[in-house]
């Protein structure tokens, strides 16, 4: 099985080019959004726009739920396939969706500035931006299923098949306006998420205090710096791979943010006081 990545931020059209690039590599299935679909059907899976919070649809994005994940890994089994077309916000995201789904790993990434133009890129985040209109690459009839509340119309693409240059077909893909945009806009402050990484370190046995947290974010990937004072009764090594443990579990687990890196410096070591 081979594996393909479309990575890109979010409201950049990927999952409207996802049929069209699916076509063009020969993947019979495309993995979306929590979404398994194959052809015209959605085989498995739970859509992430249906999540009331934007948390939840990240986290149904990532297949983090057992039953769902389960359910996606029987699909993808049965079916087969000599190839998938994974979309993602980025590398990190795809390789996280790919881990958990027990795949091959990522043959080739394509940045969605490869198969669309600037000027497209700038019409479709407008559109996610100021209508929130999100594309899930199903007709109409299956995605009914999930959205009947939520569809605002149908979208035809056209496209060429892998290998069938004279044969050329119509695809119909959905716009919908996700549940967890009806309730308004949700953002995770830095504040809050320093705030997570602390709480989690100090829960790890032998970490003394946190000394400087800081906190690189690329739209859903993080990079976290740590630097802590520690016992002078643990041995450093061990403490600083359970930090980057725990802290990585804790942070994704409450945010669906991917964790990249937590970098551990110890910069200090406190020796018990003898009363």
């Amino acid at each position: 099985m081979e594996v393909y990545a479309l990575v890109g931020p979010s409201g950049t059209g990927k999952s409207y080019r996802a049929v069209m690039l699916a076509a063009r590599l020969g993947c019979e299935i495309i993995i979306d959004d929590g979404l398994v679909i194959k052809g015209n059907k959605i085989i498995a899976g739970m859509s992430a726009k249906k999540q009331p919070t934007r948390i939840g649809a990240i986290k149904a994005a990532l297949f983090t739920e057992p039953e769902h994940r389960k359910t996606a890994v029987d699909a993808i089994a049965g079916q087969a396939p000599k190839k998938i077309l994974i979309l993602g916000t980025s590398k990190g995201m795809t390789n996280k969706i790919t881990e958990g789904l027990g795949l091959p790993g990522i043959k080739e990434y394509i940045n969605i500035d490869q198969i669309a133009s600037a000027k497209e890129i700038r019409k479709a985040r407008i559109m996610r931006t100021q209508h929130s209109k999100h594309v899930i690459p199903a007709p109409i009839v299956e995605v009914k299923k999930s959205f009947p509340e939520s569809i605002i119309h149908p979208l035809q693409v056209f496209m060429r098949r892998h290998g069938q240059k004279d044969r050329r077909s119509w695809s119909e893909q959905s716009v919908v306006r996700p549940t967890f945009t009806l309730y308004g806009k949700f953002s995770i402050s830095q504040g809050a998420l320093v705030a997570i990484v602390n709480y989690a370190a100090l829960a790890v046995p032998g970490v003394v205090a946190v000394k400087h947290t800081h906190i690189i974010r690329d739209d859903q990937d993080v990079t976290i710096e740590l630097s802590v004072v520690v016992s002078i009764n643990y041995k450093l090594d061990h403490i600083s791979k359970e930090l980057q443990k725990v802290v990585k579990l804790q942070l994704e687990n409450m945010t669906g943010l991917t964790v990249n890196f937590v970098n551990v410096t110890i910069v200090d070591i406190q020796a018990e006081e003898i009363c």
